[in-house]
């Protein structure tokens, strides 16, 4: 008769936690190599310095607005007339009307649109969107589809440089952030709402 090492179930245990956190790193890793650039944390403590001196007057008022509701992060809530929801779209709208270009909801003819898919109907009946291969510009709306793991999203741009656009967008982990993104080689986004500016 043998009998086991007290040892032994250790090892077992040692072992079973090892190949845990081994699972655990490559879903994390997975996670991480999934994601798009723009779901990756982001530096939030300060708003990027933005170069107004070639933006119209309209792209200046945006930039502006979204300096400000970056700095004070208010809640979803005060995007949305107090509904608790998913606010991306709403800060986009409420954006929108602060600077004298307020949208239309097709379905309620409302200021507010609370729905990605829905601002994308509307910027498309508006003769107002721009597919993938589009080079934006200050003001303009990225629509990104809902096939990732992270679902539908909307921001707007505040720079561009070349491929590269900063934008700010509501509802980024429960806040308002800034990031950058590939605006030509990100393949969740599936186009731009036009932001309507007079041309210099």
């Amino acid at each position: 008769m043998t009998v086991d090492s007290p040892t032994k179930p250790r090892r077992r245990v040692g072992r079973w936690i090892a190949g845990i956190t081994a699972v655990v790193v490559v879903v994390a890793g997975g996670v991480l190599w999934l994601a798009p650039s723009r779901y990756l944390p982001w530096d939030t403590t300060a708003f990027p310095e933005i170069d107004t001196s070639s933006l119209t007057p309209e792209q200046v008022t945006v930039v502006g607005l979204l300096e400000k509701e970056h700095q004070q992060q208010r809640p979803g809530t005060f995007y949305s007339e107090g509904v608790d929801e998913a606010w991306c779209a709403n800060f986009v709208s409420w954006i929108m009307r602060e600077a004298g270009q307020p949208l239309s909801n097709p379905n309620s003819g409302s200021w507010r649109i609370p729905g990605v898919y829905t601002l994308t109907e509307y910027y498309q009946e508006q003769g107002r969107f721009e597919s993938t291969g589009y080079s934006p510009v200050v003001g303009d709306v990225v629509l990104y589809d809902n096939s990732s793991w992270v679902g539908q999203h909307t921001n707007i741009v505040v720079a561009v440089d070349g491929d590269t656009a900063t934008t700010v967008g509501g509802n980024e982990q429960g806040k308002i952030r800034v990031h950058t993104v590939d605006v030509q080689s990100d393949s969740a986004i599936v186009g731009f709402g036009k932001f309507l500016y007079t041309r210099p």
